[in-house]
């Protein structure tokens, strides 16, 4: 994985951490990774994988809550000094409340991976919640004045979360959604030019993307358009980290699928819900045309 990736267009792998706390929910993780490991740039080339995940958690091996057992592949140390290296951090849930009560990881790679943005706004990010895992998020403050959304059980104390931490640290409140399978924040219109970073979607894209959307030039062919595509990224909230909260199991899988039309191509994200035998259902994106 190169350390030196600074920005979308690449042919390189989208790469993805999933964070693996104590008795995270077992299909929080396995619906987005089979999303993810499923997702092709080219549907008829198996070697052009959109993506490529990486599992953190605190020990070698994390006991899910359903029981299972599932090895990780770095440590949160080795994650927090590998965290620049990665495109999107999934934060799952199961077990959240115990989580925020001892102050536990992934709570400080959150908080981690937020800052890393706002002080390197020229590379796209994106935080990924399923179901409870956005009571992490609200917990750690990084809702403030965003969108956001979790599992209808979990909603009361989401909300009683959000008040809490806008209190806390004098923010802004957080506009909690009810019915949505998934709430997206800072989809980044008009920033840059489609050639240059093809995570960007306009108003002028609804309807439409094109099949190698994440493929493009690494050259820039105006670089003064490039530094006040910067400029604006980093005055946006989290300097412009797009932060996505979705609701249970499956509304994370639809969250996930999101992500693919996004980062790939929606062509990508409907051949990957054909394989899996699952409706895609779209959710809500603030200020913005969803793919």
């Amino acid at each position: 994985m190169a350390n030196n990736k600074n920005s979308a267009v690449s042919d390189e792998p989208v790469d993805v951490l999933f964070a693996l706390h104590p008795k995270f929910n077992l299909l929080d993780f396995a619906g987005p990774l089979e999303v993810l490991t499923t997702a092709l740039h080219d549907a008829n080339d198996p070697s052009s994988r959109a993506f490529e995940c990486t599992i953190a958690a605190g020990e070698p091996k994390v006991l899910s809550d359903q029981g299972v057992l599932i090895g990780s592949q770095v440590s949160w140390k080795e994650a927090h000094e590998r965290l620049s290296d990665f495109d999107v951090l999934v934060v799952l849930g199961g077990n959240v409340e115990a989580i925020i009560k001892e102050k536990a990881e992934p709570l400080e790679l959150i908080n981690a991976f937020s800052e890393l943005q706002k002080a390197d706004p020229a590379r796209e990010r994106t935080l990924l919640s399923i179901c409870s895992g956005s009571l992490m998020l609200a917990h750690q403050g990084i809702l403030a004045g965003l969108s956001a959304t979790t599992h209808p059980d979990f909603i009361i104390k989401f909300e009683n979360l959000c008040s809490q931490a806008a209190v806390r640290d004098l923010g802004e409140r957080t506009d909690v959604v009810e019915d949505a399978r998934y709430v997206v924040n800072n989809l980044r219109f008009d920033i840059g030019d489609e050639d240059e970073n093809p995570y960007i979607r306009r108003k002028s894209d609804a309807g439409r993307r094109p099949s190698n959307a994440r493929k493009g030039s690494i050259s820039y062919s105006a670089s003064n358009n490039r530094r006040e595509s910067i400029a604006r990224r980093a005055a946006m909230r989290l300097g412009g980290l797009r932060v996505i909260t979705s609701g249970g199991v499956a509304a994370g899988i639809d969250a996930t699928l999101y992500l693919v039309g996004i980062l790939v191509s929606e062509e990508s994200a409907n051949e990957v819900a054909r394989i899996l035998q699952v409706p895609f259902t779209k959710g809500v994106v603030v200020d913005g045309i969803d793919v």
